[in-house]
């Protein structure tokens, strides 16, 4: 069976699915749909369509929805309904996430569909490294620890804020989970520094962080795609203390974030409808290949 996915959004994340989409051995790219004015004042690429909407495309199995967070909740309930599951790299953790996983599962499951969410790296992949430690051992303290790196959420959120003309937001790792935030600000002629500044301290992004503002006149000089996470733990296995665990990687952020995406969209076509995060879906139905060879190759 050959896959057909489609791709919403051709930014960072888009770019790197359209490729990871093109890899995959079960899969056909059908298209990417972007904002019309997209289309019209862009060059389009040449090896696969461009269409402003998910009826252009046809015949579609899943839709990798690779745009803002903010954005994810409206586009996911649209393609649900029509019956095209959907795969988000939703960012926002804790009770947000539960409650948009309980909106879809309800949608997803009255259309036939299915939703993977948060299938990124972190929510994520980093999920289940954290429940795997867990799993390992069950008392005991847990620390993840970003960057230093480029978040894409982050820069996102912050283009997105009135007076804002561009941003870039980079994440320090302080040690035991603590973070300190860096931005370069952009600003729209005549807004005031002094509110953006604000602003961006006081948004849930950045409230619970250590946060750094500065007004820049260049972002691109300043992009590296890198980013990374190292997730420790300190705990109990049954009754014996001093169980220390260590996970760590380096990567391309929005590559490995697309990625991601695409092994979900394989996992999504063997779930029951419904919402499901990452943690929730076995990990074997992510891979291509018979579940035979995979037990063979992996066990």
């Amino acid at each position: 069976m050959t896959i057909k996915v489609g791709i919403m959004g051709y930014g960072n994340i888009g770019k790197f699915a359209v490729e990871a989409v093109q890899a995959a051995p079960d899969m056909e790219l059908v298209g990417v749909i972007r904002r019309k004015e997209s289309i019209s004042q862009n060059q389009q690429p040449t090896d696969f369509r461009v269409v402003a909407s998910v009826e252009e495309l046809g015949e579609v199995d899943v839709v990798l929805l690779c745009i803002p967070t903010k954005s994810v909740p409206e586009s996911a309930k649209d393609l649900l309904a029509r019956g095209i599951n959907t795969i988000d790299c939703f960012d926002i953790h804790g009770q947000k996430l539960v409650d948009l996983r309980a909106e879809l599962n309800e949608q997803a499951k009255q259309h036939n569909a299915v939703a993977i969410m948060a299938a990124g790296w972190d929510p994520g992949t980093d999920s289940l490294v954290r429940t795997l430690l867990e799993l390992m051992a069950p008392k005991g303290v847990t620390y993840t620890n970003f960057g230093p790196g480029m978040s894409m959420g982050h820069s996102v959120a912050v283009k997105a804020m009135p007076g804002v003309e561009n941003a870039l937001s980079m994440t320090i790792p302080l040690g035991t989970g603590l973070h300190r935030r860096l931005v370069y600000v952009i600003l729209e002629p005549g807004a005031e520094f002094a509110q953006v500044e604000q602003a961006i301290k006081n948004d849930p992004y950045f409230i619970n962080d250590e946060t750094y503002v500065y007004q820049v006149l260049d972002i691109e000089s300043l992009v590296d795609m890198g980013h990374g996470v190292t997730i420790e733990r300190k705990g109990v296995a049954g009754k014996t203390h001093n169980q220390l665990f260590n996970w760590e990687m380096r990567i391309n952020n929005p590559a490995v974030t697309a990625q991601v995406m695409v092994s979900a969209a394989r996992a999504s076509l063997k779930q029951q409808p419904g919402a499901y995060t990452m943690l929730e879906v076995p990990l074997i139905d992510y891979l291509s290949g018979s579940r035979e060879d995979l037990i063979k190759r992996l066990v």
